[in-house]
């Protein structure tokens, strides 16, 4: 069974469309590993059981005919419970919801279905929810998995489901993938259709949200992400930008600007180190690599607690404050005036490199109950909108994940990828997980 649990997307569906395996076979594999870990893991929340095998023989049936939905043809996927598919709950971990069943699928659900993917079911959200719980690591069952992606990222790692769609505002697919060793992509902003996000995200108001892939290989993230992009005539913040593609990057040939520390920033030694060895993989091939620190990087957690201040719309259609107005209407403006004075030093600083490499996080995963430190890595590229991989680069002293993040210039989603799958391979990337101990 490992055989299938533990390939590749990509190879998956090659094996399907060349009659090697059957989607069928594929998706009980992915059922039977669901039904062996989430009791440990609780990171699948609602299962489209019936519904998936069905999906499944009728994608064999087609392709005895000679017929393919497409890229992803006969291969599962998994969902965060914060965006929807229609006919199956979607919650957002929150009681008031518990009944809430979405008629219509998301953009990126449609999307992945019209390819041939097969959705299995709905994964937990947030550290901890009142609904659902929390949700365990599959490296170590009393540790937790950070962020809000957190049921989508664990059931990945564990082998209950090849790929999967996360979102991400400050990190919360980066976040999850660092810490249990998966791989994550917060795709440029403007790319990938919000539509169907709950909650509701106006991309006007907040720039920072994106929906993204996540997968155990960078070669996953790579395939989807074609699929996901572009315009859908709904969330007009999407542009029909070209995504070039990442096998056509050379990583020797590109400018790498790395840092560790800042007065926000202080990282495990073991962390630190793993994005050190990270750049000497990129430097031993010829990259012009730098330690340095962008400018103004410090400031990002605090334009980011001053955006938490204002208040966002509950509803897509009326304005609904979803929170107390803390700040006057010239302290936002002034807020916007400062995002905005970030942003042009980082894009400044960007026109020397093609890529910044950081650690994804303070340390690894932590025991539940304890805190997770602080993410002044992620939030910046939140702030500027930068396509950003998060991938596997080393292990803890204790068995956990260790991340890296590889940021890239806006729109240059390929050189993330390209980058990251070159980490990936020489620092090791996903690792099988034990799903051991339990308190």
């Amino acid at each position: 069974m490992e055989d299938l649990i533990y390939a590749s997307a990509t190879t998956l569906a090659r094996r399907i469309r060349e009659r090697d395996i059957s989607s069928e076979a594929v998706v009980q594999a992915y059922l039977q590993r669901i039904e062996e870990v989430n009791p440990r893991l609780n990171a699948v929340v609602h299962l489209a059981t019936e519904e998936a095998l069905e999906a499944a023989r009728a994608a064999d049936a087609a392709l005895q005919k000679g017929d393919s939905a497409g890229t992803l043809h006969g291969v599962p996927f998994t969902v965060k419970d914060w965006i929807d598919a229609a006919g199956m709950p979607c919650t957002g971990g929150d009681s008031r919801f518990k009944e809430r069943v979405p008629g219509e699928d998301a953009t990126v659900v449609t999307r992945m279905r019209q390819a041939g993917a097969i959705l299995l079911g709905k994964s937990n959200v947030l550290a901890d929810n009142p609904l659902f719980g929390r949700t365990n690591n599959p490296y170590h069952l009393d540790y937790g998995t950070t962020g809000s992606s957190s049921g989508e990222a664990a059931i990945i790692a564990a082998g209950g489901s090849p790929m999967g769609l996360g979102s991400d505002s400050g990190g919360s697919i980066r976040q999850p993938a660092h810490a249990c060793g998966i791989a994550g992509l917060k795709p440029t902003t403007g790319r990938i259709p919000l539509t169907g996000h709950f909650p509701f995200i106006s991309a006007m108001n907040d720039p920072r949200t994106t929906i993204g892939p996540m997968a155990r290989f960078v070669e996953d993230l790579a395939l989807l992400l074609p699929i996901l992009s572009g315009v859908d005539w709904k969330d007009p913040s999407v542009i029909p930008m070209p995504l070039a593609d990442w096998r056509a990057v050379e990583p020797a040939s590109l400018r790498v600007a790395f840092y560790t520390h800042h007065e926000e920033a202080d990282p495990t030694p073991e962390t630190a180190e793993t994005c050190r060895q990270a750049a000497r993989a990129l430097e031993s091939i010829g990259a012009r690599v730098e330690e340095i620190l962008p400018p103004s990087i410090e400031e990002a957690y605090t334009l980011t607690r001053q955006y938490w201040q204002r208040p966002e719309s509950a509803d897509s259609e009326m304005w609904v404050p979803d929170g107390e107005v803390h700040l006057s209407s010239e302290q936002v403006e002034a807020h916007l005036f400062r995002w905005d004075r970030f942003r042009r030093r980082l894009i400044a600083f960007m026109g020397h490199y093609d890529v910044i490499l950081t650690p994804a996080a303070e340390q690894p995963a932590t025991p539940h109950g304890t805190s997770e430190g602080r993410i002044p890595y992620t939030l910046p590229y939140s702030l500027t909108g930068w396509p950003c991989v998060v991938v596997r680069a080393g292990t803890s002293p204790e068995g956990l994940p260790i991340g890296v993040q590889v940021v890239a210039r806006p729109w240059r989603d390929d050189i993330a990828l390209a980058v990251a799958r070159h980490i990936e391979q020489k620092c090791g990337g996903w690792q099988p997980p034990t799903l051991g101990a339990a308190g």
